[in-house]
């Protein structure tokens, strides 16, 4: 049995959702685990789950006589790597990073550099079914800094893009201190 499949069995056996199998040097195997989306309610993978799945898989894995020195068991953390549409949907209005695998050309009009791959911003569905990334190029406002109200806005840019088009997408790690969280774009 190979590897992904003994890996994903065990996890949703379990009642998780494995999202990242990752083999480093030295032996390491690394698998990523989250709860099932449920949109009634937020839910995060805590120690004991990690814990739960690392037992489990030690088992499974020696059992089908697969080689490794050390596994480790972990959450997707504030980083968490997008990949499928599920994923997707459950982050919409979220800001994300997105790299694609190439980069926008002339396509974007000379909106953006011709050579920009790396975008972040908010990731909305698409009219025409795909997605896209919304962002503005407005610096950031600093903490403390007054900013005038009579000063024009940025404009805001869309980026549509299918899945086969990114070589990578994650949610943007954005770290609430104290309950202030950054607006999000179009929020006064």
């Amino acid at each position: 049995m190979a590897l992904q499949d003994i890996v994903e069995q065990t996890v949703t056996g379990l009642g998780y959702e494995l999202v990242e199998i990752e083999r480093s040097a030295g032996g390491l195997l690394r698998i990523t685990i989250d709860l099932p989306w449920d949109p009634k309610r937020e839910q995060f993978v805590n120690v004991e789950d990690c814990e739960k799945v690392t037992r489990q898989l030690q088992f499974a894995l020696e059992v089908e006589g697969t080689e490794y020195s050390r596994l480790e068991v972990s959450s997707p953390g504030i980083d968490r790597p997008l990949r499928k549409e599920q994923d997707f949907e459950r982050f919409a209005g979220h800001e994300v990073d997105v790299t694609l695998k190439a980069p926008m050309g002339a396509a974007a009009g000379g909106q953006v550099a011709p050579n920009r791959k790396k975008f972040r911003g908010t990731l909305e569905r698409a009219d025409a079914g795909g997605w896209q990334i919304v962002w503005s190029d407005a610096p950031a406002v600093k903490p403390g800094q007054k900013v005038s109200k009579k000063r024009e806005p940025a404009p805001l840019q869309a980026l549509g893009f299918t899945l086969d088009e990114l070589k990578e997408a994650r949610l943007a790690p954005v770290v609430d201190f104290k309950g202030r969280r950054p607006k999000a774009v179009g929020e006064s």
